[in-house]
């Protein structure tokens, strides 16, 4: 069996994307993997930061602030504080630029914490929340069933992104789920949705997923 050419160079692609633009490391016994900072990444690249020095017990210095500095006075649990602090701002700060693309390094601060340099990369890449409700609705409303998984899952992922949506602030009821759902399911589903529109009284989520899995089992042994 040959290998397409075309499909060599994508595989070949692929994996040099992944050794240049991925870092994996153990925590704790725990395989973590983080991707490198290219931009559109950030949410995850932020996500996966916080996770793996959380994993690590070294996130202390991205949620708080430097604590004031050591005096002839401080306390036992001041002089803990401070050194688990500076601990935890030295790895996260070495761990954030080992995992930020070159040229993206460009106008960072250099002399600041950990705290302060997760703020300054979420301002340079915030995105609007606006523009990520537009993206989510457009997504919810073009979605059709591939085939791919099962179609309960379909319904699932749908409640996915009205949930994502509630979160900022766009509450789609569930009736407007259910008949999104109902107007893209495969035509072997098409009785469900007859029997929804026979009748006055909505269904909720749990109602057409209860449905949609007695018919997919239905379908399987057929």
């Amino acid at each position: 069996y040959t290998v397409p050419s075309g499909t060599l160079f994508a595989l070949i692609v692929l994996i040099l994307y992944i050794v240049h633009y991925t870092f994996t490391f153990s925590i704790n016994n725990n395989i973590v993997t983080i991707e490198v900072l290219t931009g559109s990444n950030f949410k995850k690249w932020k996500e996966d930061i916080e996770f793996a020095m959380e994993m690590a017990d070294l996130d202390l210095s991205l949620v708080m602030d430097k604590p004031v500095d050591l005096t002839v006075a401080s306390t036992d649990d001041e002089k803990l504080v401070h050194t688990v602090w500076m601990k935890s701002n030295r790895m996260c700060l070495l761990s954030m630029r080992r995992l930020i693309l070159d040229h993206l390094k460009s106008g960072l601060p250099t002399n600041c914490t950990a705290k302060k340099l997760m703020t300054t990369i979420s301002e340079r890449y915030h995105v609007s929340s606006n523009v990520v409700i537009e993206s989510l609705l457009q997504v919810l409303f073009n979605m059709k069933y591939d085939g791919n998984g099962g179609v309960r899952d379909y319904v699932i992922h749908m409640v996915d992104y009205q949930t994502k949506l509630k979160a900022l602030k766009v509450d789609l009821p569930d009736t407007c789920i259910v008949h999104q759902a109902l107007n893209t399911i495969p035509p072997e589903f098409s009785i469900i949705k007859t029997n929804y529109n026979s009748q006055d009284e909505s269904w909720s989520i749990n109602d057409l997923i209860s449905r949609v899995v007695t018919k997919e089992e239905k379908l399987k042994k057929e």
